[in-house]
């Protein structure tokens, strides 16, 4: 390890009011204090007049606080009058994702093994599912699984027990891997900003069951997928990525079911990699991604 691999290293995000002068105070903070800056991305939201900043820098100079605490107790000052929403995080942290999963495991199994191998900056705490059929591919992960069905007659029930696992194992996230379940209102707003989904680009035109086969039907040339935030309006969240492959009259059902699986593992994918790289902003019904 270089001596400037061990130095710490931290992300700051942060979004305000659009106004002059915003980079040049964080800027100078960082100066200020020795800090080096490894990489800034910033975007206006010109119609909104809002402003997006995301910096990674790492401690260079002898004035570099000596800990977390008193780094974000040094920036409150400038965040406070610009009227920011920030965090500043070590670069190395990890957030804590809880997964939800019905029956189908292209996505689960991805996840798990991008975890796995060290390839996603993530921590799987657990899995819930209303099924107990990817217990196996869960448990030989070492990540603890709970079997949680659904009463038709009291979903709610359900749910609170989604919630108990959510914050007793403290994280951070929940992932909707081909969750064949529609949320409450109730849990989406105490998740809001916090639950990831993903879905195939059909909808609205092919919704319910069979979507491939009614696509097939339809001869659609396009298969895509789309990973967002989960709000109370039905897969029309925030989207935080989407990607599509281009298919023609040779494919068969099966041919796009399977092309579109590959398609919404990678997508989810890279949607919880930005997530948890903090390269994600919620702008009102849309997000700005930071790459």
């Amino acid at each position: 390890m270089t001596a400037s691999e061990a130095r710490p290293a931290f992300i700051l995000t942060l979004s305000c009011r659009d106004r002059v002068g915003i980079v040049s105070a964080v800027s100078s903070y960082l100066a200020g204090i020795g800090g080096f800056i490894l990489d800034s991305q910033q975007y206006a939201d010109l119609d909104a007049g809002r402003f997006f900043l995301r910096i990674e820098f790492r401690a260079e100079g002898e004035d570099f606080p000596a800990d977390a605490n008193r780094l974000r107790e040094g920036f409150a000052t400038v965040a406070s009058g610009f009227g920011m929403e920030w965090a500043i995080v070590a670069s190395d942290h990890r957030p804590r994702l809880l997964i939800a999963v019905s029956k189908g495991s292209h996505c689960l199994n991805d996840l798990l093994h991008r975890w796995h191998t060290g390839n996603i900056p993530v921590d799987i705490v657990g899995v819930v599912s209303n099924h107990d059929s990817l217990r196996q591919l869960t448990e030989w992960h070492g990540v603890p699984y709970h079997h949680l069905p659904v009463d038709p007659a009291d979903k709610q029930a359900q749910e609170g027990r989604i919630l108990d696992v959510f914050e007793t194992s403290g994280a951070d996230y929940l992932v909707l891997a081909r969750y064949m379940q529609i949320l409450s209102p109730d849990l989406t707003e105490r998740l809001e900003g916090r639950c990831i989904n993903i879905h195939h680009s059909f909808l609205p035109s092919f919704k319910g069951a069979r979507p491939y086969g009614k696509a097939h039907e339809r001869g659609v040339k396009l298969i895509g997928a789309t990973a967002h935030f989960v709000t109370s309006d039905l897969d029309e969240g925030p989207i935080i990525e989407q990607d599509i492959e281009r298919v023609d009259h040779r494919a068969t059902e099966s041919d796009l079911a399977r092309i579109g699986r590959d398609v919404e593992a990678r997508v989810l994918a890279r949607a919880v990699r930005w997530v948890a790289e903090r390269r994600v902003f919620l702008n009102g019904i849309r997000t700005v991604v930071f790459r």
